[in-house]
């Protein structure tokens, strides 16, 4: 019997650069996120700006995701640090299948503040967003 495996995101270190958290699905609780992003971005040397579009981009993710979270439940995210990029990974655990709004302001607001989004619901008894978000050079002011 064979074993499937994911092939982990490596740096060119050979260490895998993932962070995981994992807190209650309620909205008191998103400060800790934001913070975490905002850390997690700066240690990839991202812009101010890009910084604050990445926690903002996060928040309103989660804001979705949350809306659809069956209370008790926990919000997990995933970030994956790699050379110039974060992707960040956040789920919930909903009640049937169910997807996210993509006609709705805050799907626009997702797509404007991040250089990939993508959905992932109306499976099973979950539903995550995945953001991607590039480092791009300061402009000299």
């Amino acid at each position: 019997m064979t074993e499937e495996t994911e092939t982990p995101a490596v740096d060119v270190t050979g260490v895998r650069d993932v962070v995981s958290v994992r807190l209650p699905a309620v909205s008191a609780y998103l400060s800790v996120l934001r913070t975490a992003t905002a850390g997690l971005a700066a240690r990839l040397d991202f812009t101010l700006d890009q910084i604050e579009d990445l926690r903002i981009a996060v928040d309103e993710a989660c804001a979705m995701l949350l809306r659809h979270a069956v209370p008790g439940t926990d919000l997990r995210a995933e970030f994956e640090l790699s050379g110039e990029e974060m992707t960040v990974r956040v789920e919930v655990t909903t009640l049937g299948a169910v997807s996210p709004d993509r006609e709705g302001f805050a799907w626009m607001v997702l797509t404007a503040l991040a250089d990939e989004v993508e959905a992932i619901g109306g499976e099973g008894d979950s539903m995550a967003i995945v953001l991607r978000k590039r480092r791009t050079l300061a402009r000299p002011a």
